[in-house]
């Protein structure tokens, strides 16, 4: 290698301020070149682009002025909110590690979360205080949005004087962020989010997704989580496109804030764009302003992505698939790949890399089934406080997903399964995802999770819980006849169960190991 030492230029503060790409310089200079477009609606709350950076400086400062530090952790406990939004971009000013909380936590998952990742802040939600508080955590600034004797106000800080922004040092590759796993197979884990790989996925998505400034984007699932926050609202303040904020993903509430504030994209999960195709106010409301739609969580049944594009002809949908770790997109599938490729969640994003591997970490052959791994700026920096975690997720230079797959002579990947959810009866492997496919065929099938069960001489056996369509019927011996037409006998369900509602995630994917634990005894096993 050559001696670059009197070539390059010392690595000077200057200099690193000048080249500076951080989550609070993409709303500065937003503001700076669309000040006056209006950035966030949210009830009866409207602020342009430029109110929205004053009003993240204000926060910044006043938690500055407070004793917040570089490097401090502080959790956001809130539904979506105007004041989620400044307060993610304000610690992200002063430096500080935004640690977002699911809100409907229990006291005791909430402690977890503050304890794992150290917090020493936290802004909560009047509504969500009482939990918070009975999580027992020593935390020494509490800021409510709302009224509660003893904590410091949010419109306290909002009203601080200084609306410029704070002059902290925050690094490309610096921690901004740290994003809860959903746990839907373990015990969370904090993954650290820097400046650097959360832009490097808004770059991929603005890409991949066809975003636009001039977008109008409904955002109805939990800012919380990955996907809201990352996947579409950041990259809407990016770009400078208009976001409207909702409380919850309630079907008359999403076709009603559609119609009125002439939405033009968003991004549901299947279970959700089944529940507006399931609502009777879906056609009382002029939708014909929607233009793009996303899903991820789930692959989309291919009835249900027909009957989108029949009744929302104008609309273009987009597959996501990824994780937490990943920021979160890994991959994406096309509007005009949506039948022909259905059932797979696209090739790799224009960031990303994607493989398969066996085993032994070796790439394996086309169709043939291994470990989706990842090479990608998206990537976080590793597990908070985890440093064996982190070793075994990145070995060998890829991010091991967990997830199993299959990858097709054009680079299109099937997601087979997670690795934990693979159901192994008799010896015989069995992909859970294959046997839902064959059961969302059945007319009368809204929604359906497959799992395993314990079972005495099986080891496991397949079992499905099903939710039937209003007002049709089925037999749970029907499905698993239905099913054997479609599959070998040893993948059919030995075990139907039709239920009201499968248990679900806030971001819409179903939570498996509770149906695995309500139905442990399913087989007597």
């Amino acid at each position: 290698m050559s001696d670059l030492g009197s070539y390059l230029p010392s690595y000077t503060p200057d200099l690193a301020r000048a080249r500076r790409q951080t989550i609070g310089t993409l709303l500065s200079r937003t503001a700076g070149k669309v000040g006056g477009r209006t950035a966030i609606v949210h009830r009866q709350t409207r602020r342009t682009f430029a109110e929205l950076d004053a009003d993240a400086n204000r926060v910044a400062n006043a938690l500055l002025a407070r004793g917040v530090a570089r490097g401090d952790r502080v959790a956001i406990f809130s539904h979506n909110s105007y004041a989620f939004v400044v307060a993610y971009f304000a610690l992200a000013r002063a430096g500080a590690i935004s640690v977002p909380v699911n809100f409907n936590f229990t006291a005791g998952e909430v402690r977890y979360v503050l304890e794992d990742s150290a917090a020493s802040g936290a802004v909560v939600e009047e509504a969500l205080a009482d939990t918070f508080e009975a999580a027992g955590v020593g935390i020494g600034l509490r800021v409510v949005v709302g009224g509660r004797a003893g904590w410091t106000g949010f419109d306290e800080l909002l009203a601080h004087p200084d609306p410029t922004e704070p002059d902290v040092e925050v690094g490309d590759d610096e921690p901004v962020q740290l994003l809860y796993t959903s746990g839907t197979t373990s015990a969370p884990k904090g993954a650290i989010m820097t400046n650097r790989n959360l832009i490097a996925q808004y770059l991929s998505d603005i890409v991949d997704g066809e975003y636009h400034r001039d977008d109008v984007e409904l955002h109805a699932l939990p800012l919380y989580h990955c996907a809201a926050l990352h996947d579409f609202l950041t990259p809407d303040v990016y770009l400078g496109a208009t976001s409207i904020i909702v409380d919850s993903p309630d079907p008359a509430t999403i076709l009603s804030t559609v119609a009125a504030e002439r939405v033009t994209k968003m991004f549901c999960p299947p279970t959700v764009w089944i529940r507006l195709l399931r609502s009777p106010e879906f056609d009382r409301h002029d939708l014909s302003s929607l233009r793009k739609g996303y899903y991820g969580a789930a692959i989309m049944p291919v009835p249900v992505l027909r009957e989108l594009g029949e009744r929302l002809p104008d609309i273009r949908l987009f597959n996501y698939y990824g994780q937490t770790e990943l920021a979160p997109n890994a991959t994406v599938l096309f509007p005009d790949e949506q039948i022909t490729k259905a059932g797979t969640a696209g090739r790799a994003s224009l960031n990303v890399e994607t493989r398969l591997h066996d085993e032994n970490d070796q790439p394996v052959p086309v169709g043939e089934i291994g470990e989706i791994v990842h090479r990608t700026p998206h990537a976080m920096r590793g597990y908070w406080g985890k440093p064996e975690a982190t070793a075994e997720v990145f070995r060998g230079g890829w991010f091991h997903s967990g997830d199993l797959g299959r990858m097709d002579a054009d680079g299109y990947l099937t997601i087979v399964d997670r690795t934990k959810d693979l159901i192994i009866t008799g010896g015989e492997n069995v992909a859970s995802r294959e046997v839902e496919d064959a059961i969302y065929a059945h007319p009368a099938v809204s929604e359906v999770a497959v799992f395993g069960v314990a079972h005495p001489e099986w080891i496991e056996a397949v079992a499905a819980a099903v939710v039937l369509r209003d007002g049709a019927t089925a037999e749970p011996a029907e499905i698993v006849a239905h099913t054997r037409e479609r599959l070998a006998g040893f993948k059919a369900p030995k075990y139907v169960v039709v239920v009201d509602e499968l248990p679900k995630n806030p971001s819409g994917k179903i939570l498996k190991r509770e149906l695995r634990s309500t139905y442990a005894d399913l087989a007597g096993g």
